[in-house]
């Protein structure tokens, strides 16, 4: 267990000493060569409760959880070969929630908020510490135990991360290295995909619309083309970027950039046993060609259906898994210092990244919760990281209830994509219980 060196002491199963560093996850390491004041890496999620949070209740569920998750009280630092992170013995502090939402972390900081507005709990964290079913789990601590301190038992079948559990090595784990196999044939390099033309506005960029669909509705419509949500609403968001192409066809920016994919976050936990709270998911990439003509929604569907089934299959996945973990073990990558690093990782970032795909759509699924805690609870919004300036926009989806909660995340001055986004849902029949935008 090198990667985790003096994590454990030898008292308790699961106990942590007080210092300790971790290795970066193989998904966490691009981000450090990229980070700036616009692009942060950093996601929100979001508890909307029915009435005002209690604020010593929240106090209390964060002071029990303490102890219980020290992977996530480290900082950034810099190493000559590679970045890592680091303990540091700050505490999970509750902070009033008055400044722009998914805000980078100061390398002296923990790399997680936890933000307080109203009837708002809300988790901010950097992606270098983890995806968001690993900020789930964080967060579904919470509100169980600020649902026991507010008066509400919780069933002792139901499972969570509780304060006396002891701690897992799985929970701090890269699952990647784990399920890393050799002599994996490559994969294949795509061409690149169009991209939105639309101006940047000016800093500070990033702007969030939400909108609440009725979950109802939406399972009626996906139900029709025997599809699921998820590829009921990635097909929407491919043929919104085919039409958006074809009123902006004869623009030079789109003549050469004939296919459009969606880059839609696969949790390998589903795939792969681990209880890892680190990063642990890989992308699919459904797409279309235009250079084989205009799609109908009914093709986009089809299209959207067998590819998410075909690119999350185990030996597939494999190859990506290859290919990202592979290069790191590589002698001359291993030796390159840090700097060069980062230039390599910075051009690889979009040579084998943003050039590939037009978007983003990423799908926490549906919350369960015990019937207790979900009677607090109004809904919950997943916020993704603002986008980079190639893409300008990115999508995050979440479930409770009978609500779906989408959110846009856009840095550009063009607001056509999720205009239209919202439109198709509205002329398929799927009511908008609410929609808001901010700063």
């Amino acid at each position: 267990m090198s990667n985790f060196r003096n994590l454990k002491n030898g008292k308790q199963k699961g106990a942590v000493s007080e210092k300790f560093w971790l290795v970066l996850d193989n998904a966490a390491k691009i981000f450090p060569a990229l980070l700036n004041e616009e692009f942060t890496a950093v996601f929100r999620l979001s508890a909307v409760l029915k009435h005002p949070v209690r604020i010593h209740a929240l106090f209390k569920a964060v002071a029990l959880i303490e102890k219980r998750f020290p992977y996530y009280k480290v900082q950034l630092k810099k190493g000559f070969f590679w970045y890592y992170l680091e303990h540091i013995p700050l505490k999970f502090n509750v902070e009033v929630d008055n400044k722009r939402p998914c805000r980078s972390f100061s390398r002296d900081s923990l790399m997680i908020r936890i933000l307080v507005s109203g009837n708002k709990i809300n988790l901010e964290f950097s992606h270098i510490l983890t995806d968001g079913s690993g900020a789930f789990e964080f967060l579904k601590s919470i509100l169980l135990l600020y649902s026991k301190e507010t008066g509400h038992e919780i069933p002792s079948s139901f499972e969570y991360l509780k304060p006396a559990d002891p701690i897992s090595e799985e929970e701090y784990e890269d699952a990647y290295k784990r399920y890393f196999k050799e002599k994996i044939p490559p994969m294949v390099k795509k061409s690149k995909a169009f991209h939105l033309p639309f101006p940047l506005k000016s800093k500070p960029r990033f702007e969030i619309m939400n909108a609440l669909v009725s979950v109802k509705d939406i399972k009626s419509k996906a139900k029709e083309k025997n599809v699921s949500i998820n590829d009921y609403l990635v097909s929407v968001y491919l043929f919104v970027l085919q039409e958006i192409n074809k009123e902006l066809k004869d623009t030079k920016k789109t003549k050469s950039k004939k296919c459009i994919r969606i880059q839609v976050p696969a949790d390998m936990r589903k795939i792969f046993p681990s209880k890892t709270m680190r990063n642990f998911s890989l992308f699919v990439m459904p797409e279309i060609d235009l250079r084989l003509g205009e799609y109908s929604f009914d093709e986009i569907v089809k299209f959207v259906y067998h590819q998410i089934r075909l690119e999350t299959d185990e030996k597939l996945i494999n190859k990506t898994i290859s290919r990202n973990v592979g290069g790191e073990k590589k002698i001359y990558v291993k030796s390159m210092p840090l700097f060069l690093k980062s230039l390599t990782l910075r051009l690889k970032y979009y040579s084998l990244g943003a050039n590939q795909y037009s978007g983003v759509l990423t799908n926490l699924g549906m919350v369960k919760l015990p019937p207790e805690t979900e009677n607090l609870i109004d809904h919950f919004v997943f916020t993704p990281p603002p986008p980079n300036k190639l893409l300008k926009v990115s999508c995050g989806i979440i479930g409770f209830d009978d609500k779906l909660l989408i959110s846009f995340g856009n840095i550009s001055k063009s607001k056509m994509l999720e205009d239209k986004f919202f439109q198709f849902l509205k002329d398929q029949g799927i009511r908008l219980l609410f929609m808001n935008e901010k700063k």
